[in-house]
């Protein structure tokens, strides 16, 4: 049996691991690469796979680095099972339309300039037609239950709390009258995020891919984070301004939500208006609405309580264009989360060209910053930003409220794995730069006398 790894090998994006045993040919994920551009160049072309012979495809969680490529693989002639949990199948129908629907644009952008050079023009990698087939031919799978996806091969998933309908995947391969267990964490959560239930690992594997996005450190804990959260929303309350929250549409806006109606409910914080001003996180908000067999404890608490309603009536809704233009006549104090989460589109960039100048606003970062993104300016103490072409004066407030990574911190990393490394498995950190997959390696060859491989690009593990 050998596993080829066609993406998050020594980077963080572009997940892909094509497993080939003898009687059998799966795919776990197919994500896309996001940031450099020489990764980003794998995102127009398939890898080395034959797909008269694959049998099935498997899907963590429905992310872009994850899901991204399904679409290049259907339109290719891959016309199989792609297996998801009924969560991620949702979620990943909103996002994979959303990426179709900017690439057209962005193509037609592209398309013109090449005309005026008298360059031919480009065909888009896929298309929202190519979005529908992955749709039709996703499979559900359920929790905690074994499901045979190709000859010899059964697959059973568990809880990795990274984002609603997220999994660890575990598959038992049947070959030569020997079976191996393989283990794919996919990206496991922390400990205690908002909504979701926590990661629930596995006990038992011969080899196991693992995650390593943070392996080199721990995040600020949750409750420094929300206390430094919940006093940059305080000031700005006493201020009477207008809140902008720049925020990722999954996940990440999600959990702004719950903690905003926990503080409420718990008397923290006042009530005050909150806007969600993004299409997709209205999409993705009425998909977590509807999946309370996911839910925590503590989140059924909060729909047990009345804090959280599930028809939506404690939260004003901004879906269409003319929605968010209304919101420039909103007076402070109330709260506006809008995408992008790096201010480098969407709507957030209307209501940032709208406020930034005003003393009054608090402009709250809840997210990493790219270097050269817009936010990452206004973090660094930009006096003035160009948004359309305008230049614009930064009077606002920029505050930034780390802590809310939805990706497991060293310590939660290790005990995800310390549950499994009895068996001693062989170990593969993928889905990690050397920053912060060496350091993790180290811990675990000290503590657990197990040597991980640190993989490239194509690299192919044995078993």
């Amino acid at each position: 049996m050998k596993i080829t790894l066609f993406g998050a090998a020594g980077n963080v994006t572009g997940s892909a691991y094509h497993i080939q045993s003898k009687n059998s040919e799966i795919l776990v994920d197919f994500g896309i690469f996001q940031g450099d551009r020489s990764l980003e160049s794998h995102n127009h072309n398939l890898p080395p796979i034959n797909l008269s012979k694959l049998q099935a495809v498997i899907i963590t969680h429905a992310h872009l680095d994850h899901t991204g490529r399904l679409p290049l693989l259907v339109r290719n002639g891959y016309s199989g099972p792609i297996y998801a949990t009924e969560a991620t199948i949702e979620i990943s129908e909103i996002i994979l339309k959303d990426s179709a629907r900017l690439q057209s644009y962005e193509l037609i952008r592209t398309n013109r300039k090449r005309a005026r050079s008298g360059e031919p023009q480009l065909e888009p990698d896929y298309t929202e037609e190519d979005v529908q087939k992955v749709v039709d031919q996703f499979t559900p799978i359920s929790y905690n239950k074994h499901i045979e996806v190709a000859p010899g091969v059964l697959a059973r998933v568990r809880e990795a709390g990274h984002i609603l309908g997220s999994v660890s995947i575990e598959l038992t391969v049947e070959e030569n009258g020997k079976k191996k267990v393989i283990i794919f964490s996919g990206d496991l959560g922390p400990q205690g995020l908002a909504i979701l239930k926590d990661p629930d690992p596995f006990h038992s594997a011969d080899l196991v891919f693992m995650e390593s996005t943070y392996g080199d450190h721990d995040h600020r804990s949750l409750e420094e984070t929300l206390l430094e959260g919940k006093e940059i929303v305080q000031k700005a309350i006493e201020q009477k301004g207008i809140i902008l929250v720049p925020s990722f549409a999954i996940g990440r806006s999600q959990q702004l939500l719950y903690y905003m109606a926990r503080a409420v409910h718990r008397g923290t914080l006042p009530g005050i208006p909150v806007y969600l001003d993004s299409p997709m996180a209205i999409e993705a908000s009425k998909i977590y609405l509807n999946h309370n067999e996911l839910y925590d404890d503590e989140m059924v608490g909060m729909f047990s309580s009345g804090a959280i309603k599930g028809d939506f009536s404690k939260m004003n809704l901004s879906v269409t264009a003319e929605d968010s233009k209304a919101l420039t006549a909103v007076e402070g104090p109330c709260m506006i989360i809008a995408g992008a989460g790096m201010c480098n589109a969407g709507r957030i960039l209307h209501h940032l060209r709208n406020n930034l100048s005003k003393a009054e606003t608090t402009v709250m970062m809840v997210g990493y910053q790219g270097n050269g993104s817009l936010g990452r300016r206004l973090l660094d103490g930009a006096k003035t930003v160009r948004i359309f072409g305008e230049e614009i004066e930064v009077n606002a407030h920029i505050a930034s409220m780390g802590g809310l990574s939805a990706h497991a911190g060293q310590s939660d990393l290790l005990n995800w794995f310390d549950k499994v490394s009895a068996s001693k498995p062989k170990l593969v950190l993928s889905h990690g730069e050397d920053k912060g997959r060496k350091p993790l390696a180290e811990i675990i060859r000290k503590r657990y006398g197990i040597t991980p491989i640190l993989p490239e690009y194509g690299e192919v593990i044995t078993l």
